[in-house]
């Protein structure tokens, strides 16, 4: 088959099994390991064979990472360090002495029981998350934590992307202390680069290009400062993804971080998911035969492991017991991550192919083993807590996510009105506007305004819009708040949505797509000078709040009929 055929072949496989798995709720990354299995040269039927796929699938990791570093930027690394420095380092620290530990005392050399030891250590923060909102147990106690943990994973994980490929050409002790020392200086000299950078480069480099208000340039930027990034830490003998995580850090401190997460999104997502497909094509099912007793017992060190060393991690962090073994059946799943760092071991020649086909299958079998523990957490927690049934500690609200924010479409004269009533009353809001120069002005009189496009279904999807308490769309194009609502309204039919309005003709419009509430800005204002000319004359505030309100609830006619029977 040429090269179009076969591309044509992965796309009709890849989105027949990511509809029918995203209909059963499966993790869609577990969808696309299907799909390489299928395309694999292991298997029966057709083989994918298009080299240039593999190296564009490689960028999936690295934009991966660029957006994990937005998510954790050096002040908000700062300030979750005694989590990410404690519980979250010390599991992955943990997990990867005593599984490579354990390997090497079984034989196996140091440099390759190490690299097992920091794949068996990941878990997989989508399969936990996913699993624990249809559970509904995202804001308890275990869950709250056992989420945070798996995505510390990610941070706590990123020295090995510098260590790992160094034990690929590292012999003797002398020489592998010695390349690490090197790679790690080198890493230290890309994170300064980067820093420096950072600091005096990208947000000046954005506010240009965002005063272009042209999304192909923005997400041309956002795409060449991740790949020039990931390029000169690759020019240090680092790992690609190092210095995307690095430039990710760095923008994640601008006002820019939510539009560059949303436009790096769908490449993301796609280059991740060839990723993914690249690693299916790896396993070997006429393999499993003679390895299957192998791949079981890994995948039981990956589960019981981190069962064990979460729940005493946990435990002796004060929670209670039958939390600490909930927290660790949720972390004891394996995870994509380490499907990332196989991948780095594997290039590196760290470890060979069979015994790559061993570790990729005993983190197959966890991910559905795990994924059943998650599900049955409850239970299982209760026979090993000695108790008959546990009881579930939710969060108390004050520390359950604040991502039920008021969201603030626009911050003109409008949108700033609002800010300010808000910062007033002391409620938790979050400002988008697409004017680099209000952004500027909104952050210096401290308010949250960041740069973002509120019609972006990207933008909106990346912030859980469908999470806020209340959404204010005050945009003075009626085509964007159109946008808007529309999607709000797909995703959260019952979000309330209060939207300024043109006039009774786009106030109509906005009410027909989804708006709870759209108030014509003239005939408002007319309503406001009118309402204090009553209270002025004595009228009762009670009777003048229900005529205007009653004006309202007939859609502003009475006013409209007036203006219609004047004289030209």
């Amino acid at each position: 088959m040429n090269e179009l055929t076969q591309i044509l072949m992965l796309l009709g496989i890849g989105v027949a099994v990511i509809v029918v798995f995203q209909q059963f709720r499966i993790p869609t990354s577990l969808g696309y390991l299907l799909v390489g299995a299928i395309l694999s040269p292991y298997t029966i039927g057709p083989t994918l064979n298009v080299p240039e796929l593999k190296v564009i699938a490689e960028f999936g990791v690295v934009f991966l990472l660029f957006t994990i570093g937005l998510n954790y930027s050096l002040p908000q690394l700062h300030a979750l360090r005694h989590q990410v420095l404690g519980l979250g380092t010390a599991q992955v620290v943990f997990s990867t002495i005593i599984v490579g530990g354990l390997l090497w005392a079984f034989g196996l050399p140091p440099a390759v029981a190490f690299v097992i030891g920091a794949v068996f250590a990941q878990s997989s923060s989508t399969i936990i998350g996913s699993q624990l909102a249809e559970q509904g147990e995202e804001n308890t106690a275990h869950g709250r934590l056992g989420l945070a943990m798996s995505v510390f994973q990610d941070v706590t994980a990123v020295p090995f992307l510098v260590i790992i490929p160094v034990l690929g050409i590292a012999v003797g002790a002398d020489i592998l202390a010695g390349a690490l020392g090197w790679a790690f200086a080198k890493a230290v000299l890309a994170f300064a680069i980067v820093f420096v950078a950072g600091r005096w480069l990208l947000r000046p480099l954005f506010h240009l290009v965002a005063t272009r208000q042209s999304p192909e340039i923005f997400t041309l930027t956002v795409l060449l400062v991740a790949l020039v990034a990931a390029w000169s830490s690759n020019s240090l003998g680092l790992s690609l993804a190092f210095g995307a995580f690095l430039a990710g850090m760095m923008l994640g401190e601008t006002e820019f971080r939510h539009q560059v997460e949303s436009s790096i999104r769908p490449f993301r997502d796609v280059l991740l998911g060839l990723f993914f497909v690249g690693i299916g094509m790896l396993f070997n099912p006429s393999a499993i035969p003679h390895i299957w007793h192998w791949a079981v017992l890994g995948a039981l060190l990956i589960l019981i492991s981190k069962i064990l060393i979460v729940a005493v991690l946990v435990k002796k962090s004060g929670m209670e017991l039958s939390d600490a073994w909930r927290t660790g059946l949720l972390l004891s799943v394996g995870g994509e991550f380490g499907f990332a760092l196989l991948a780095i071991a594997l290039d590196s020649s760290v470890i060979d192919a069979d015994l790559g086909q061993i570790i990729l299958t005993s983190v197959l079998f966890s991910l559905i083993g795990g994924s059943l523990l998650i599900r049955y957490n409850q239970p299982i927690a209760a026979f090993l807590s000695g108790r008959h049934r546990v009881l579930t500690h939710t969060l108390p609200q004050s520390l359950i996510d604040s991502s039920e924010q008021v969201l603030i479409g626009g911050y003109g004269r409008v949108g700033h009105t609002v800010a300010v009533l808000m910062q007033e009353r002391g409620i938790d809001f979050k400002v988008f506007d697409t004017d680099p120069d209000r952004v500027s002005k909104g952050l210096s009189e401290g308010h949250p305004v960041a740069y973002g496009d509120i019609s972006d279904p990207e933008l909106l999807t990346t912030i859980h819009a469908e999470r806020a308490s209340l959404v204010v769309i005050t945009v003075d194009d009626s085509e964007q708040a159109l946008k808007a609502v529309s999607f709000l309204r797909k995703i959260s039919p019952n979000l309330p949505i209060i939207v300024r309005a043109k006039d009774v003709e786009s106030s109509m419009r906005l009410l027909e797509e989804g708006a709870t509430h759209a108030y014509p800005e003239a005939i408002e204002a007319s309503l406001s000078l009118g309402a204090t000319a009553l209270q002025m004359l004595d009228v009762v505030n009670e009777d003048v709040e229900q005529l205007i309100q009653s004006v309202r609830d007939r859609n502003y006619k009475p006013i409209l009929e007036q203006q219609s029977s004047r004289p030209v």
